[in-house]
């Protein structure tokens, strides 16, 4: 009997020598199970640990988002197709939010809203990720907007200028050049050491790959990031688009860098929330849309600033884009978006159809932080450009009944038919700034009065001729300077007027 206590005692001394030099290797995993799945949303028993926004991970390498946080259920979610997901499938919480991969690297790439490559150009080479949702920069960290971003559109340029840190709205309705608008503005960038991120939302893939196309022919890839969420991909691929390119630009603005962003579009975007939040039944408020709808948007428009010096100084522009309905800018999402955004470019059909081209409506645009931002040579020569077209429209409605004018009225309207002819500029071709100073200023000083409103497109594009041939100096002083001093001016003038002879008098031998 002894001896056999003396061999258990043996045996416990073993069993704590060997607990004593164990050291454990298991972690704590939060698991739950699939109780019911379909049309991309998922109900999860058992994620007892679940974070709203957490990256969750299914079989077969399926990924999901967490966004209904009940009692007894996590409602998720699904990025992919996610048809092995079935009944009593595990599911595994990661505890990360959303990340995609962000710098330099992805500059001239094509990527889907995680971050993987669509462009068959191989993995994108960083290991530096950020998460797709972030805090906004406070009011301290931000610096006021005060530097131009030229679109290179002569009627947004001079009417409804942006500047690097503001976040103009381009809204109108479909078929009217909102996306010509953002794309003329990316091609403009060119040179202007400016990182351009294009986020295409709902989009058909026939368009985005149009647009890719656009900017492999100008050059623009070299300095821009395509995020491409395709009709044909899932709603929750399409939530997070918006918030993936935001979080790449975040990434250069605090490296110091100015970025140009576009939403295209975010009515899509909010479509897609829409569609997620009734299928994992939240309650529907105004359109359908759920409660949440204005913060949908509001937090993502509000990462958009200028930093301070201190902070590097690095800015987020962002041109968000909203369809409407019939021009009806009353809707839920317009109104959303037109109150969080620092003013609108608004797109009219009737002008579209009418070949005013970009089809700003002038009394609906506005800047409300552009002026600050506008250069000295732009304000002088369109200060009173917004008055004067308002003035001719309000007219032009009068001038309909063929009743007779009178001389002041009739000037009225001649200067309002130029200044309209002056506006309308072609796809693809954005002018820079010395370029739509001497165009403005021309019209201005009624130097195009003796002109037909049919010769006005020819001219404009001869002027600029001859100013790059004969007077390039006189263009760079306007690009350096970004002021039109009273001696530039007159230099300016003579130019133009010893143009003008040359020009009219072979006018008038034809």
């Amino acid at each position: 009997m002894a001896e056999l206590q003396k061999g258990h005692g043996a045996i416990s001394d073993a069993i704590r020598e060997r607990l004593a030099d164990y050291q454990g290797n298991e972690t704590e995993k939060n698991i739950g199970r699939v109780i019911s799945s379909g049309d991309g949303i998922v109900k999860i028993a058992g994620l007892m640990d679940c974070k709203y926004g957490e990256l969750l991970e299914f079989e077969d390498m399926n990924y999901g988002l967490a966004l209904n946080l009940e009692d007894q259920s996590v409602g998720a979610v699904l990025f992919g197709e996610g048809t092995k997901v079935v009944q009593g499938s595990v599911v595994m919480g990661t505890g990360r939010v959303v990340e995609v991969p962000v710098g330099e690297k992805l500059i001239g790439r094509v990527v889907n809203p995680l971050g993987q490559p669509l462009d068959a150009m191989g993995p994108i080479e960083t290991h530096t990720y950020r998460p797709i949702e972030s805090p906004a920069p406070g009011i301290v960290e931000r610096s006021p907007v005060n530097k131009p971003l030229m679109t290179g559109l002569l009627a947004i340029d001079s009417m409804t200028a942006i500047g690097r840190g503001q976040r103009e709205l381009i809204i109108g309705d479909r078929q009217t050049g909102k996306t010509a608008i953002a794309v003329d503005t990316i091609l403009n960038q060119k040179g202007k050491d400016v990182v351009c991120i294009y986020v295409g939302i709902g989009q058909k893939a026939s368009t985005m790959a149009n647009v890719i196309g656009t900017f492999k022919d100008f050059g623009a890839m070299a300095y821009t990031i395509v995020v491409s969420a395709t009709a044909s991909d899932s709603a929750p691929l399409q939530y997070i688009a918006p918030y993936a390119g935001c979080a790449m630009a975040e990434e250069l603005m605090h490296q110091g860098r100015d970025v140009l962003i576009v939403y295209d579009d975010l009515s899509k975007h909010a479509v897609a929330y829409r569609a997620m939040s009734l299928l994992l039944h939240r309650p529907p408020g105004r359109e359908a849309y759920p409660g949440d709808v204005f913060y949908l948007h509001s937090r993502l428009l509000e990462r958009a600033a200028k930093l301070r010096e201190d902070l590097g100084g690095g800015s987020i522009t962002a041109l968000p884009i909203i369809e409407t309905m019939a021009g009806d800018i009353s809707a839920y999402v317009p109104t959303n978006v037109i109150s969080i955004t620092d003013g609108q470019i608004f797109l009219e059909t009737d002008l579209f159809h009418a070949g005013v081209r970009p089809a700003v409506n002038v009394g609906l645009s506005v800047s409300r932080v552009g002026g600050a931002a506008q250069s000295k040579a732009m304000r002088r020569v369109a200060g009173h450009l917004r008055l004067d077209l308002a003035q001719y429209r309000e007219l032009a409605v009068f001038a309909q009944f063929g009743s007779d004018l009178d001389p002041a009225t009739q000037e009225i309207l001649d200067h309002g038919e130029r200044l309209t002819e002056v506006l309308k500029q072609d796809q693809y071709k954005p002018l820079p700034l010395a370029e739509q100073v001497v165009l403005l200023y021309a019209v201005d000083k009624g130097l195009m009065r003796k002109l037909k409103l049919r010769e006005i497109q020819d001219y404009k594009k001869a002027l600029l001729r001859h100013m790059e041939d004969e007077h390039d100096d006189l263009l760079k002083v306007i690009e350096t300077v970004g002021d039109l001093s009273d001696e530039t001016a007159d230099s300016l003038k003579l130019a133009v007027e010893s143009f003008n002879k040359g020009y009219l008098k072979e006018d008038e031998d034809e």
